[in-house]
């Protein structure tokens, strides 16, 4: 029977030949992770199991990237649950300090998650990691504590939208923008619980960065998960990371589809959504005058390489407007390294911006760019509900780097086209 590789991967993982949408499976998980939040209840709920040990200590991952550095006596108590758990268990995969990075950044990036994967997280964030060919969904709490002690998680199999892009892209244009396209076209509940499949020549194209950016948004729409079929690029951004096996799957041809998509790239423009929904997607010729307080640059949806070499490209011999404040914020360690080695933190200093050690911080309204009431900001950050980035009478647009950049030099969102001249 045909099958779609989100379904590929789920029947390998349950130990079947094949699965069909709407079926329950058990499947094994190759990735758990939690962060600060969310893993101390998922810990609680492992003790109360009166389990003693993680099913695996190298597959269970603890990531403390949102209140961190601990902003507050309870995030520092929050960070304590596991840093002690990860000690007692000998966790091969928990990062802190100076080595912890924003997870959905981090993980790629050190090899632990690879093609062919099933990863559950609890984070709805989780479902980045299909850029590289992986099964990759968000879950709750006691759902990581379950799988902390089977290894298993159970999953009703999603039916797949297929998204064709096509074409080159525009200037200025990158996967933030096709994703807040779609996402504008077919709402925030449009693809609940589908899984999202991303392809085309457009895609094919696309840099891992782009890629990951483009599936951290799935679960934006309502998807169960995002996915793109991995190739040569998949091939080379996890050759060198890889410390275990790992395996392409890409959908059949005549497999099934509840919807199909197909979007060309020459009618879409960089994309700035409105308060207080994803969905409220414009073009950025058609946002109008919008002053803003705060830009912020960083987070698992665009605090990567390439988002803040094109914000420097934009910032370089310019400054911040007044009264704006610019937060920059590298999703790893091995980000921020390699920005100050490429001059882009002078870049970013010499313009006035702040620039953060990595952390998911202002992106849930948790801390290093926290709105006040009647504030208005525009980041490269996923979610723009109220309250989403501080006070509930602020407001929250969201954009790719590029016009986030010259939103902070012009003091209003603005077209990168207007500092590039």
């Amino acid at each position: 029977m045909p099958m779609t590789i989100t379904e590929k991967i789920l029947a390998e993982h349950a130990g079947l030949k094949e699965v069909v949408p709407g079926q329950l499976i058990n499947a094994k998980v190759d990735i758990a992770l939690g962060n600060d939040i969310t893993a101390p209840i998922a810990i609680k709920e492992f003790r109360e199991s009166g389990a003693k040990k993680v099913y695996d200590k190298e597959k269970v991952v603890l990531v403390p990237d949102h209140f961190t550095p601990n902003k507050d006596i309870k995030s520092a108590e929050q960070c304590k649950i596991l840093r002690e758990f990860a000690k007692e268990q000998e966790l091969t995969n928990y990062f802190e300090g100076g080595d912890v990075g924003v997870e959905h950044a981090l993980l790629p990036e050190k090899g632990i998650v690879l093609p062919g994967d099933l990863v559950i997280g609890a984070d709805s964030h989780t479902c980045t990691y299909g850029a590289l060919g992986a099964f990759a969904t968000g879950v709750g709490s006691t759902d990581l504590a379950a799988c902390m002690v089977t290894g298993e998680a159970w999953f009703k199999v999603p039916e797949s939208i297929k998204f064709i892009y096509k074409g080159k892209l525009n200037k200025w244009v990158d996967g933030k923008d096709l994703i807040l396209y779609a996402i504008g076209k077919i709402g925030v509940d449009g693809a609940l619980y589908k899984a999202m499949e991303f392809c085309g020549d457009t895609i094919e194209n696309l840099s891992m960065d782009s890629r990951l950016s483009m599936c951290n948004m799935a679960i934006e729409a309502g998807g169960k998960n995002g996915i793109i079929a991995p190739d040569k690029i998949t091939e080379d951004y996890v050759k060198e990371r890889a410390k275990r096996k790992y395996k392409f799957y890409s959908s059949d041809k005549d497999a099934k589809y509840s919807q199909i998509f197909e979007y060309d790239t020459a009618k879409i423009a960089p994309q700035v959504a409105f308060p207080n929904l994803p969905e409220n997607t414009r073009n950025i010729t058609d946002v109008g005058d919008v002053p803003i307080d705060q830009v912020v640059i960083g987070s698992c949806t665009n605090g990567r390489m390439e988002d803040l070499r094109i914000a420097a490209m934009i910032l370089k011999g310019k400054k911040v407007a007044k009264y704006v404040r610019l937060i920059v914020i590298p999703a790893t360690p091995l980000i921020y390294k390699q920005a100050v080695d490429e001059g882009l933190f002078d870049i970013f200093l010499d313009a006035g911006a702040i620039i953060s050690p990595p952390t998911c911080g202002p992106c849930l309204g948790g801390h290093m760019g926290v709105l006040a009431e009647g504030e208005r900001a525009i980041a490269t950050t996923n979610r723009n509900f109220i309250g989403r980035m501080g006070h509930p009478k602020s407001e929250v647009y969201l954009s790719n780097p590029a016009v986030a950049a010259a939103s902070a030099v012009k003091g209003r969102i603005a077209h990168p086209d207007e500092v590039m001249k």
